[in-house]
């Protein structure tokens, strides 16, 4: 008999890639932020949290990077749909 993993809850499922999106992380880091900023941390907890979150910030900054050469591509895509074309008879032909 073979034993299986228990199946995750959807709330920890969620919060998981909840973590892993954009959103997740910047709320995370914002959290992070405001724990720091209370100052009810010890040095270790501080020093934690404050590796924490230069890894958020990192993977923030990546996602943002991806988001960005993707609207660059998006972009090009559409200037190039835009070109005139041969017999476009809303340009002005010049004779």
């Amino acid at each position: 008999m073979t034993t299986r993993k228990p199946a995750k809850t959807s709330s920890a499922a969620s919060g998981e890639a909840a973590k892993d999106d954009f959103d997740g992380r910047l709320a995370r880091l914002e959290g992070i932020v405001q724990e720091m900023e209370e100052g009810g941390l010890g040095l270790e907890g501080a020093i934690l949290r404050y590796e924490e979150g230069v890894s958020l910030l990192k993977g923030c900054r990546e996602v943002l990077a991806g988001y960005r050469r993707q609207v660059e591509e998006l972009t090009r895509g559409a200037e190039a749909a835009l070109e005139d074309y041969d017999d476009d008879p809303d340009v002005d032909s010049v004779d």
